[in-house]
């Protein structure tokens, strides 16, 4: 990722508000950089470029951004998105310091073959992504975990199997599941009517079992009695 090396060129806006529609007119994105206590930095980004940004680096990955003279070391922490027109609406930067442990989201990828999808199983795939604390210039790009682990049902590959490189600490509880194989809902419905057809004849066995018992009991004294 050298490309995101280079200076990320933001420009200062005063439009804030309502107003801000006319920036995404022109093809900008508002953002803002949050900056360690001090008074925020309000901004605006070509749209294209961000996007292109944002694929690459996500929330993990430290950018130097600069805004005329200033210049930041900052973390992508939220972008939101317009869920009818899918286009960035706003972007929000944290500034960090190069010495001092930072909070980042790392992608996690499934690597290779999945066997139990081979199979016809379904794997289910839980968590795309976990928390970790570490000094920028340590932070991963992303965690890979073989697939090969998912063979069978009930398999799981969870945040404790991750290897995690020195210096970084994993945030996420270890036993959340990153993926598992579960069964299908056709699987559920077969297993559902094996149970219920398993009762159905347990029942008549025991039915059968409570009538054989009932004939074989000896006679009352009154039934002898009208038979003599």
């Amino acid at each position: 990722m050298d490309s995101l090396d280079e200076p990320l060129k933001l420009q200062e806006r005063a439009i804030i508000g309502k107003r801000l529609a006319s920036l995404r007119h022109q093809g900008l994105v508002p953002a803002v950089i949050h900056n360690h206590g001090q008074p925020s930095v309000h901004v605006a980004v070509g749209e294209r470029e961000m996007q292109t940004v944002y694929q690459e680096a996500g929330k993990h990955h430290p950018l130097n951004l600069t805004v005329g003279d200033q210049k930041f070391l900052a973390l992508i922490k939220d972008v939101h998105i317009n869920p009818v027109k899918h286009r960035m609406q706003h972007v929000v930067f944290q500034a960090i310091k190069r010495d001092v442990a930072v909070e980042a989201e790392v992608p996690v990828h499934i690597e290779g073959e999945i066997p139990a999808e081979k199979i016809g199983l379904v794997v289910l795939h839980q968590l795309d992504a976990v928390e970790v604390e570490a000094l920028p210039k340590d932070l991963p790009d992303e965690f890979v975990v073989d697939g090969a682990k998912l063979a069978e049902l009930h398999d799981k590959i969870t945040v404790a199997d991750l290897i995690v490189p020195s210096g970084v600490t994993i945030l996420t509880d270890p036993e959340h599941p990153l993926a598992s194989v579960v069964e299908t809902k056709a699987q559920i419905s077969e297993e559902e009517e094996a149970e219920a057809e398993e009762g159905e004849v347990g029942e008549g066995e025991e039915a059968a079992e409570g009538e054989g018992t009932a004939a074989e009991q000896p006679e009352s004294f009154e039934q002898q009695k009208e038979q003599q």
